[in-house]
């Protein structure tokens, strides 16, 4: 059984949470969890059955009672909640939770590459000693939304991303001890080299080069039945939604030349279009009792 701690989470933690070695020790199942909830609750008047999870879950090769502990600590943590109907025990996701998934959406579905023309996005913010865990918000934050910092307390960001950053911060309570700009830059200095003292190209470039070497044999698989669509889908999809969130979608004129985001993002249209509704029929058929 897969095991982890009970420590306090912060949902958009788990949006972003990638099933990968340097989660060895946590929760390994709240993200697969997170993403089935996030796929098809909320189509489903936000909420699933326990044992419709666990049957969804079980196709994916997990075994029962380790699914209904993972689902115990994210309710403990405050992402799903209890709610039995018709004498049914389930769970639904939790407000917060929703937000942040529909947040998330547009990210994921609909994100679209920052160019030159967009400037830049400031942030810079000032947190009393006394709220300490604040700072410590606020940078977690910032880091999800994709933001580098370019020097000691000031973080930027594509500007395309003010609208997401504006409305994040506020839902978080943290308006108050931010201030933000939009320009652009204009002197001095090598702003390519700069892109990469901010942003830690490196390590996205293999987190992108492990999701195609991961997925792309999926993409020329054959004909396949709604429950291999299932098994393939939610694993890859709980592993791209971690990248949306590293990567702020820099113009590519600032990136290294044959950039792997972009053969990545290729390939997660690729599969979506591909996988997305066979996985969702049978996904549809465990929940209604037909699978």
């Amino acid at each position: 059984m897969i095991t982890g701690k009970d420590e306090p989470l912060n949902v958009a933690d788990t949006t972003a949470e990638l099933d990968s070695p340097a989660l060895a020790g946590r929760d390994r199942l709240g993200p697969l969890i997170i993403t089935i909830f996030g796929l098809y609750a909320r189509g489903e008047h936000n909420w699933l059955s326990v044992a419709s999870v666990v049957q969804l879950m079980a196709d994916l090769g997990v075994e029962g009672q380790a699914v209904r502990s993972s689902i115990s600590r994210l309710k403990r943590r405050g992402v799903v909640r209890s709610d039995r109907r018709d004498g049914a025990a389930g769970y639904a996701l939790a407000e917060p939770t929703l937000e942040t998934l529909a947040e998330g959406d547009a990210r994921i579905f609909e994100r679209r590459r920052a160019t030159a023309e967009d400037g830049w996005l400031v942030v810079v913010f000032s947190v009393p000693e006394s709220e300490r865990e604040k700072r410590h918000a606020l940078r977690t934050s910032l880091t999800q939304l994709g933001f580098g910092t370019a020097a000691p307390g000031v973080w930027v960001a594509p500007g395309n991303l003010a609208t997401e950053t504006r409305r994040t911060l506020a839902r978080r309570g943290l308006a108050e001890y931010v201030d933000i700009f939009s320009g652009h830059h204009f002197a001095y200095g090598d702003l390519r080299s700069k892109v990469r003292a901010w942003w830690d190209l490196d390590e996205l470039a293999d987190l992108y080069a492990d999701f195609v070497r991961r997925h792309r044999p999926e993409l020329d698989a054959g004909a396949m039945t709604p429950e291999q669509a299932f098994q393939m889908y939610v694993p890859m999809l709980t592993q791209w939604r971690r990248l949306p969130y590293s990567d702020p979608g820099l113009p590519l004129s600032l990136l290294p030349p044959g950039w792997n985001g972009v053969t990545a993002e290729a390939l997660f249209e690729e599969l979506n279009t591909k996988l997305s509704a066979p996985a969702r029929e049978h996904a549809l058929a465990v929940i209604h009792g037909r699978g």
